[in-house]
């Protein structure tokens, strides 16, 4: 890392530690009102319960609902059009980097592919691979209620401008009997803040989010198993994860089950060297 982007690091890193009063909050990301819903889009100091935080910094993981601030109808809505996974094939995805700018407004950046080191991440078909998917389409990247998220989510890890941020839609579907799901065993993604967010399940059973202390599974932490609107936040570098197969309720029926993945702040150098030769000017976390 040059001595300017350390410099702009330090910079974000330090005025991570400002605390900001109820009113600075409120004048930094006023309310606001989707343009697609009813939904009336809460300030981003009120977006998360206080027992968020608490948990977040005693036990590295917390579980919340979403479900009264957005418009998760229209969400599913952009499932029909996920393309298939290429690198999966009974997957279905798009993702794409956003970042904050000086404005702290959301941006979505250009393609620069997902990369994740085997020592994070040792399944077949993630481990020490470049994969590149369609971008998340413009129509939901720009909701209100899908920006109000992001803005929400990056404040509460402290997440600056310009640090990239990566938002996936990736999920299951069929008609067999024949469980799609490949699990990628217990693992991490290489970064230091990740959430899970469920978009759907329909007739389905399992997919149980399991946290384990160390990667062999030898302490396990805390198992749950979310329902449409809820999300899972991790300290991706303190805990590891799993999410356990699933099986149709009734079997020959369709079958799905679609989640929104978002992380930042990445630790694995293989995805921090792709960052910094596709976003230069990108303020990254200083691993080396």
């Amino acid at each position: 890392m040059n001595i300017i982007n350390r410099g702009v690091r330090q910079l974000a890193d330090a005025s991570r530690k400002l605390t900001l009063d109820q009113s600075a909050l409120n004048d930094r990301y006023p309310a606001t009102s989707s343009e697609d819903s009813a939904l009336s889009l809460p300030r981003i100091s009120e977006y998360w319960p206080t027992s968020v935080h608490e948990e977040l910094a005693r036990q590295h993981w917390s579980k919340a609902t979403i479900t009264p601030h957005i418009d998760l109808n229209a969400w599913q809505g952009f499932l029909d059009n996920l393309p298939r996974d290429p690198y999966v094939n009974t997957r279905w995805k798009r993702m794409s980097w956003l970042h904050l700018n000086d404005q702290m407004e959301v941006e979505t950046l250009g393609e620069c592919p997902m990369a994740q080191g085997g020592r994070f991440n040792d399944a077949a078909s993630m481990a020490d691979r470049l994969r590149y998917y369609d971008p998340l389409e413009a129509a939901f990247t720009e909701r209100d209620d899908v920006r109000a998220f992001v803005k929400a989510w990056a404040d509460m890890w402290g997440i600056g401008p310009r640090e990239p941020i990566l938002m996936q839609i990736t999920g299951v579907r069929g008609d067999g009997t024949i469980d799609p799901l490949q699990g990628q065993g217990i693992h991490a993604d290489g970064c230091k803040y990740l959430s899970i967010l469920v978009l759907n399940r329909e007739n389905v059973s399992g997919a149980i989010n399991t946290l384990y202390r160390d990667k062999a599974g030898s302490e396990l932490l805390a198992t749950t198993e979310l329902a449409p609107g809820e999300v899972l936040h991790i300290h991706d570098d303190q805990l590891f994860h799993s999410v356990s197969s699933i099986t149709q309720d009734n079997a020959g029926q369709h079958f799905e089950r679609f989640i929104i993945i978002i992380n930042c702040s990445f630790i694995d150098e293989f995805q921090n060297r792709m960052l910094r030769r596709h976003f230069p000017g990108a303020v990254l976390n200083d691993c080396e």
